[in-house]
């Protein structure tokens, strides 16, 4: 498709995923990305679920892709402004360059929940307390799995859906890849420390995908991981110096107070802070928790509502990597077709 341009802003697993596609069918690509290299969250990633599968095994096979491509890529840049225009669009990128394209995709991901905003569970006051992230990037890492003072935990627990469905901090959604998350890692903490007595705590066990269910059996049958349906109500430092945390176990219906040596809080996902700004100047509708809202979640679930302007993965809700790429392969022949349609 000889002239036509396309851009693409947001340079994760669904931008690169979308940019190869879309280069292959002679599409002129741009592809922008904010930080120093492609990936997004794939890069912060140590082992995939439900399969393990290194993450570095995925993220080479997009960058392999991407090589083998004719994508234009823009590293350390932001877009600041889209002007929606009667043929196209006019892109502000941020060193007041303006760029023009055919179409647009946004592939603008999505931010973790800030910790620190639930103040009960002393995530950034108690060193012993620990992101879903902070112990990922401890495995890919390769860094023992120790407490802040040195010490091999004998005790871990997992608390669920920390900045998800929670009224108090205005997140309402679901995250969905928090509950399995919290499975993969436990059964990490059990292979890293066999005599360690791992804990989770959640308020619904929400196991959707392909091999979820499996690994929640297997975590439980063959790994020894307990399972407690309640939310825990405080984290605070005890006399040695471990984390206490209240909860109730809402089936047994008794209260929970448990010494452990790592609370480790599986945070929720949030709307990328870009999109307000880029909605603001598209024209392309925001949902009220901050993702793009497409125009339906069936057959148009990659499409605003205005002509040309497209999104895939997890700007517009959250989801695993596996939806996130095919949603980015659809974006691409639903832009393909437009360009077609519009030639």
């Amino acid at each position: 498709m000889k002239g036509k341009h396309v851009t693409i802003i947001g340079g994760g697993p669904a931008g690169m995923q979308a940019a190869s596609q879309l280069s292959e069918l002679g599409i002129e690509v741009l592809l922008i990305e904010k930080d120093n290299k492609l990936g997004g969250k794939l890069n912060q990633w140590d082992r995939l679920f439900p399969d393990q599968t290194p993450s570095m095994t995925l993220l080479k096979e997009l960058q392999n892709a991407i090589e083998k491509s004719k994508v234009t890529i823009r590293l350390n840049t932001e877009v600041q402004k889209i002007s929606n225009l009667t043929h196209g669009f006019d892109i502000l990128l941020n060193a007041e360059e303006t760029q023009h394209s055919d179409a647009v995709l946004l592939t603008t991901g999505f931010e973790l929940f800030d910790a620190r905003l639930k103040e009960e569970y002393g995530y950034g006051t108690y060193p012993n307390v620990i992101t879903s992230s902070d112990l990922e990037k401890l495995f890919r890492e390769g860094q023992p799995l120790t407490t802040a003072e040195g010490r091999t935990p004998s005790k871990i627990a997992f608390l669920h859906c920390v900045g998800s469905r929670d009224e108090k901090v205005g997140q309402f959604h679901c995250s969905r890849v928090c509950c399995i998350t919290g499975v993969k890692q436990a059964i990490e903490v059990k292979q890293a420390l066999p005599e360690c007595e791992v804990y989770n705590f959640y308020m619904d066990m929400r196991m959707f995908g392909a091999g979820y269910e499996e690994l929640y059996r297997e975590a439980q049958e063959k790994w020894g991981i307990t399972f407690i349906r309640g939310r825990i109500s405080e984290a605070a430092l005890n006399q040695e110096n471990r984390i206490q945390i209240k909860a109730e176990d809402t089936l047994a219906g008794r209260p929970v107070r448990l010494s452990v040596d790592l609370l480790v809080l599986l945070v929720g996902m949030t709307a990328s802070p870009c999109n307000k700004a880029l909605a603001a100047t598209s024209g392309a509708e925001l949902r009220s928790n901050g993702f793009f809202n497409p125009v339906d979640p069936f057959n148009h679930s990659v499409e605003s509502a205005i002509p040309g302007l497209y999104f895939a993965g997890t700007c517009t809700a959250p989801r695993n990597i596996g939806e996130t790429l095919m949603e980015a392969g659809s974006a691409a022949l639903k832009i393909h077709k437009f360009l077609l349609q519009n030639d």
